[in-house]
């Protein structure tokens, strides 16, 4: 292959002008070639327009077209029967429009009769035609025949305009959205149809969503928004919206099925609809009679459909008209047309209609230097942009420096052309163009290829220019006011800004989103957010010190966005990105500024409909920890503040604020939020956020009588006090700390025993009046039992035997036969620790042991009676309710299942964590061999007294194999199998026993580890705590050297001799719920120091010698601490 070379050796290269071409309908000069006899052109001809270089955008009519220049002019031409050219010049040449001189004109519009234009104010005006209140201005039915501001707009900043045939739509840079005109078919968005509509009103309904364009066909109308989300409305007849459906819409309907497809810019015809995606796809909906929808046929669609034949193309650019569509596809340097073709709009020589894109012939090259045009000069067009309107089309190309080409001869050349140049798909389609291009010409003309020198770039439309979006929140913009010095005038435009955008809702949703796009496709799972750019800008915000503006941007957020959130239902999840970033704010943290900014905005987030609220919900769970925490703690600390301000007068009563109450139920939002929390965070506990205690209001005890709020409470909803619908703290039991709902058990404990042991008294008078004695342990104000060491539990069953469920709430009293001591306490510890001792051993096989975590379960195979099983659960609830600590190893399973709380897989890990493990590992396996690895059925095998046995998890479950698509139910009903229904029968006796006692509403105060804690206790030591809570008496304080060389040796024990110690003198090695302060013992002396340290441990009383030298302490404590069993009277 031969080929030549020539290179430009020039040092600058002087940047070429800018020029146009049209095609199409011109019967009325809206092409701008003058008095010429042609009506229709049918290929692209050169417009001469003296200022080509400098045009910057163009809009066409039904009729006419406008354009406006870089410099700011407007010029027009074409039809002037309503005045929408602007101008009395002539018609069929571009003139200028009078009027606007004065102004830099940045956008233009074009309806069917009249036009639109924006300046670089954001002003806007308007001319032509004015039948239908199209022009905006109040009660004006004539034409205008020259421009005229909307006045109704003018305290606006509008970045973007769109004209329908009679109506239009105005975007403010605060992200309002306004619309006026011809209201015929809904086309305003407003929720009525009507005749028309002469000022911009709101578009109310989408109030909130950040767009990014606007868009307007002849009687409907389109809005994207940042992320992607498209709203159609108006005229539907052919299915124009994309809403599957041919139903006039008269409010914003999204168009869900575009949701995930990234739509960047919208065109529209007369009635149908084109949408621009990221990835340069092309979707088509509406009518399609004369081919405009590119689908190959003249059918409507009534959804989006992807034009295939541009399928394998990144088209950048589409455009438009009457019923006609221009796509540019820049990597071929091809504009593409389709749809009608009658007046040459489709550039094809022909006018015929077209139903499939068909390349519009120009003299235009491929950015590979291809023309389909013969054209040997060195200096070529490039595509700049397309526009398309009526039944007229315009595009701007600009010349191509080039410095490399080949004269090719016959075919083997371009074969070599081709093999030389296929390092692209579209390069070897070019080559492919031009060897059709010399078949049908002939191989003896010369075929040109030429390489960009300078490449010039065509305008992509996916890229929205920033004078047209909405303002944001920027982070150089608050550096700025951080650096402003104190007392000294803020710039003007500073300020302008901040009012902007701290006065709106939606600027606040357009800002801080995540760069490349990746906030597109906004769901409950993906807010698009780019938080740490969120902090930075808003810890600026924190460290400004200029008063001035300090005030304007706590005045703007409070007084203006704040309100603006109470949208109960808002069209679409983009709105909701202001709940994430407004807790930002540093006021946040301050409860002095509840009534206007914590409690509306909690407002706003209670009144969300279901699905909003869900969605605002999983994004808080998917912040951090610190973020969760954070509005946990802001709303406690509104709270405190009402209490504070109330209960310096009155502790009893308390007036239930609405922002008191409103902080209440956010936290109980946030409360349930957190127990769902989602997997995989890292928690403190087990599927939470954040720890239970996050929650804690530690100071409420002290300013609220919460004994007495509960009291309320449990009067509420009685026969006796119907439901008045009153709030009591109760309500909200997750503020209670353990110390807080201990007290609350103490008083529920105190009700039902009162009332027991007044039930008891009214008996023993009834039954003395009535000489009937027949039954003395009911007339008893105690339950009493009596009971031997040697037969623990036969005596237990036999005494409990005498008494019915009404007894159980009187107060426990335990003797031991032929011990002594009186039972003040400690001789239930002792009771209590040596039944369950009994009960609990292996020979009973009640339960089954888990070496791993030391925990039980009930056992599937045991043959005791239920009674045993009652008998467990009723000491379980006698001895919370007698406030005893009981060795019980059952894990937190046990107690979920007692406040029917759901069982999953990581409650079995409590149980037997290789067991959860094994079941993890299944879910977790991805290949597709699982069912051959596993060798799994749906049932449970078990080794039964050297017997195997078969449980199916569900019927037929032995046949059925275990698979990718059903491995979540088999583990699922295999935790079932275990922790529920293996054990049901055992677990029923269990569970009615401890709710004879512990039943009431008492427990729906309680978490399942805090009602563990109050059973078992817990091993959270704190031995300095232990110290400095100890009391002294009889001679003893802190300081005497006796209880020095007491603590010395006590801290030097090891952690099993001082958990002896404590069983030894509490009579229980765990600690209560309260944790160490409150285990308080007392130390008092003793003369001789013969004897041993003597525990009283009804009192945590010690009687401690006077020992003479440290070793003689140790020795006899470390004696006396291995006597832990047997009481006596001293």
């Amino acid at each position: 292959m031969m080929c030549s070379m020539e290179e430009d050796n020039s040092a600058s290269l002087v940047p070429v002008p800018l020029e146009m071409f049209c095609w199409g309908n011109t019967a009325n000069g809206e092409l701008g070639l003058g008095g010429i006899e042609d009506h229709h052109i049918l290929v692209p001809r050169e417009l001469p327009f003296k200022d080509v270089d400098q045009v910057k955008y163009v809009a066409c009519g039904k009729y006419h077209t406008v354009l406006v220049t870089t410099t700011g002019s407007v010029y027009s031409c074409g039809s002037n029967d309503y005045g929408q050219l602007g101008h009395e010049k002539q018609q069929k040449r571009l003139e200028k429009v009078d009027g606007l001189d004065a102004y830099n004109v940045r956008s233009v519009a074009c309806g069917e009769f009249h036009t639109l234009a924006i300046n670089e104010w954001g002003q806007v005006f308007s001319w032509g035609a004015a039948r239908y209140g199209q022009l905006g201005h109040n009660d004006c039915e004539t034409d205008l025949r020259r421009p005229k501001i909307i006045k109704s707009l003018a305290t606006n900043f509008v970045v973007q305009i769109s004209c329908g045939y009679r109506h239009c739509l105005a975007l403010t840079n605060n992200g309002q959205l306004f619309s006026w005109g011809c209201n015929e078919s809904g086309q305003l968005g407003q929720g009525n149809k009507c005749e028309s509509v002469s000022q911009p009103n709101l578009i109310k309904s989408l109030g909130g969503v950040p767009l990014a364009f606007i868009a307007s066909g002849g009687s409907h109308s389109f809005a994207v928004s940042k992320s992607g989300a498209v709203f159609g409305w108006g005229k539907n007849t052919f299915g124009q919206l994309g809403l599957n459906s041919e139903l006039d819409h008269m409010f914003p309907a999204q168009l869900k099925t575009l949701r995930s497809i990234r739509v960047k810019y919208i065109a529209c015809g007369e009635d149908f609809s084109v949408f621009l995606t990221q990835d340069g796809g092309v979707f088509t909906c509406g009518a399609g009679q004369s081919g405009q929808l590119g689908h190959g046929s003249t059918s409507n669609e009534i959804l989006p459909r992807k034009v295939m034949e541009l399928m394998g193309t990144t088209v950048t650019q589409v455009s438009c008209g009457r019923k006609h569509t221009l796509a540019l596809v820049p990597s071929r340097g091809r504009i593409y047309a389709f749809g009608l073709g009658g007046a040459g709009q489709l550039g094809s020589r022909a006018q015929l209609n077209t139903s499939t894109p068909q390349v519009v012939v120009g003299p235009w090259l491929s950015p590979s230097g291809v023309s389909i045009l013969e054209n040997n000069n060195i200096s070529d067009y490039v595509v700049r942009r397309i526009y398309a309107g009526g039944d007229q089309c315009f595009v701007t190309v600009t010349r191509q420096k080039f410095s490399m080409y080949w004269h090719s001869g016959p075919t083997p050349r371009i074969v070599a052309v081709a093999i030389y140049c296929s390092v692209t798909l579209f390069v070897a389609l070019d080559v492919l163009e031009l060897f059709v291009h010399h078949l049908a010409f002939g191989f003896g003309r010369s075929l040109v290829r030429k390489i960009a020198k300078d490449k010039v770039s065509p305008e992509d439309l996916r890229i929205l220019d920033r004078e047209s979006q909405v303002w944001t929140l920027t982070l150089d913009k608050f550096l700025a006011c951080q650096n402003q010095p104190v007392d000294t005038p803020v710039d003007q435009d500073l300020l302008t800004y901040l009012e902007t955008v701290l006065s709106s809702w939606t600027c606040l949703n357009a800002s801080f989103l995540l760069k490349n796009d990746a906030h597109y496709c906004c769901t409950s799972r993906h807010h698009g957010i780019n938080l740490v750019e969120a902090g930075e800008c808003f810890k600026a915000i924190s460290r400004i010190e200029h008063e001035s503006l300090k005030d304007l941007i706590r005045d703007s957020i409070l007084v203006n966005i704040i309100p603006q959130l109470a949208v109960i239902s808002p069209p679409d999840v983009e709105t909701l990105r202001a709940f994430i970033t407004i807790p930002m704010y540093h006021e946040f943290n301050n409860a002095r500024n509840s009534d206007k900014l914590q409690t509306p905005f909690a407002s706003a987030v209670l009144a969300l409909r279901p699905e909003a609220a869900r969605v605002v919900g999983l994004w808080y769970i998917m912040m951090s920890a610190e973020y969760f925490e954070r509005l946990i703690i802001v709303y406690k600390s509104v709270i405190l503040k009402f209490i504070k301000s109330h209960t310096k007068v009155d502790s009893t009563n308390i007036y239930w604020y609405e922002g008191m109450l409103t902080a209440l139920e956010i936290l109980a939002r946030l409360n349930k939020l957190n127990q769902s929390g989602l997997s995989g965070h890292a928690q403190v506990q087990a599927g939470l956020k954040v720890p239970y205690n996050t929650f804690h209001l530690v100071e409420l005890s002290d300013h609220i009588d919460i004994s007495l709020d509960y009291i309320k409470w449990v009067m509420e909803d009685t026969p006796l006090r119907p439901n008045t619908g009153r709030k009591y703290f109760c309500n909200y039991p997750f503020l209670f700390d353990p110390q807080a709902k201990t007290s609350l058990l103490q008083t529920d404990q105190a009700l039902q025993m009162h009332s027991a042991m007044n039930e008891a008294s009214t008996r023993l008078l009834t039954q003395l009046f009535m000489f009937n004695m027949t039954d003395p342990a009911a007339m008893s104000q105690f339950m009493e039992l009596h009971v031997s060491r040697d037969n623990i539990v036969q005596d237990t069953i036999r005494e409990l035997g005498n008494y019915n469920e009404r007894d159980y709430k009187k107060p426990l009293k335990v003797t031991f036969l032929g011990e002594e001591a009186e039972d003040a306490g400690g001789v239930k510890k002792e009771f209590f620790m040596l039944l369950l001792r009994e009960i609990l051993d292996p020979k009973y096989g009640m339960f089954k042991s888990y070496e791993e975590t030391n925990a039980i379960w009930f056992s599937e195979t045991s043959f005791e009676d239920e009674i045993m099983y009652y008998l467990i659960g009723l000491l379980c609830g006698l001895a919370i309710y007698n406030f005893t600590i009981i060795a019980l190893p059952f894990p937190l399973a046990l107690y979920k299942k007692l406040l029917g709380e759901l069982l999953v897989l990581q409650d079995l890990q409590g149980l037997s964590p290789a067991m959860a493990r094994g079941l993890q590992e299944l879910l977790n396996y991805p290949d597709d061999d699982l069912e051959d690895v596993f060798c799994l059925t749906f049932e449970v095998i078990r080794e039964v007294f050297g017997e195997t046995k078969h449980y199916p998890l569900k019927p037929g479950g032995e046949n059925e194999s275990v698979t990718q698509e059903n491995k979540k139910e088999y583990v699922d009903l295999y935790v079932d199998f275990v922790l529920n229904k293996s054990v049901e029968r055992h677990f029923r006796a269990f569970r009615d026993a401890f709710h004879k006692v512990c039943g009431g509403r008492v427990l729906q105060l309680f978490h399942a580890h805090e009602l563990m804690a109050v059973v078992v206790g817990n091993e959270n030591y704190d031995w300095e705590m232990l110290e400095n809570n100890a009391n002294y008496k009889g001679g003893y304080t802190s300081s005497d050297p006796t209880i020095r060389v007491f603590w010395e040796v006590f801290h030097e024990l090891p952690l099993i001799e001082k958990k002896k110690f404590m069983l030894f003198l509490t009579g229980t090695d765990r600690i209560p719920i309260q944790g160490m302060k409150a285990v308080q013992i007392t130390i008092q002396p003793t003369t001789d120091d013969k004897y041993l340290p003597v525990a009283h441990t009804c009192f945590n009383l010690l009687d401690l010698p006077r020992y003479s030298t440290k070793e003689k302490l140790r020795y006899k404590l470390l004696q006396a601490i291995q006597q832990t069993q047997g009481f006596s009277l001293v």
